[in-house]
């Protein structure tokens, strides 16, 4: 029986958006996203959970390797994000709302490709201490 393992890798990176709707009045947004939605952006401490689940290489013992885990999750993820404004300085949310859930799908897509397709792909994206999104569900 081959048994399955789960491998995490912890990020964080630090940023600021604003969550609105463009077609949306300034009292609709405030209505649904409250201070979020303020026009002149808020920022986030945000932690990063990568989760890679499959079954330990015969030869290396690995799922996979945390160090190369490590270099995509930096290389897709932090030196994208990190420092920026997600509306304003990247092409992933121009048209995007970048909320929790929004981000958290973005991140897998950036992943995704550059992990293995026989392992599965987690994503654990902490907004707050005390909110939080996991993809896929």
């Amino acid at each position: 029986m081959e048994h399955k393992v789960a491998v995490f890798r912890k990020e964080h990176f630090n940023a600021a958006h604003r969550l609105f709707c463009a077609e949306w009045t300034t009292e609709e947004n405030l209505a649904v996203f409250g201070p979020c939605a303020n026009p002149n952006y808020h920022g986030h401490n945000y932690e990063l959970i990568v989760q890679v689940n499959g079954v330990p290489d015969p030869k290396t013992g690995f799922v996979i390797n945390t160090k190369d885990l490590s270099t995509i999750v930096k290389e897709e993820i932090v030196s994208r994000f990190d420092h920026k404004n997600l509306n304003l300085d990247t092409d992933a949310f121009k048209n995007l709302n970048p909320t929790a859930e929004n981000i958290a799908i973005v991140i897998y897509n950036l992943l995704r490709p550059r992990i293995n397709k026989d392992l599965e792909l987690k994503i654990r994206l902490y907004e707050t201490e005390r909110n939080f999104v996991d993809y896929p569900a």
